[in-house]
């Protein structure tokens, strides 16, 4: 999972600071709406020939490590 997460970059001049593939111009956002609306994988890393396999995995193993640390709290009203 860490190998995957360093494909994972953070630069504030990249993007306004969000999280990208590799230092490219493509969001672990644009990655996940993508794949939320049901783009396949393989249509993805067509339209970004940039892109290999292992990116999309990483973009999902960065969702997931940011969810696992998500709690949510009931609160009364």
């Amino acid at each position: 999972m860490e190998t995957l997460l360093d494909r994972i970059t953070v630069n504030a001049n990249i993007m306004a600071g969000k999280p990208t593939i590799r230092g490219l111009r493509i969001t672990v956002e644009q990655i996940l709406n993508a794949l939320a609306a049901g783009v396949p994988p393989d249509d993805l890393l067509e339209d970004y020939p940039e892109l290999e396999p292992e990116d999309l995995q990483a973009a999902l193993a960065f969702a997931a490590d940011l969810v696992s640390e998500t709690r949510m709290y009931s609160v009364a009203v």
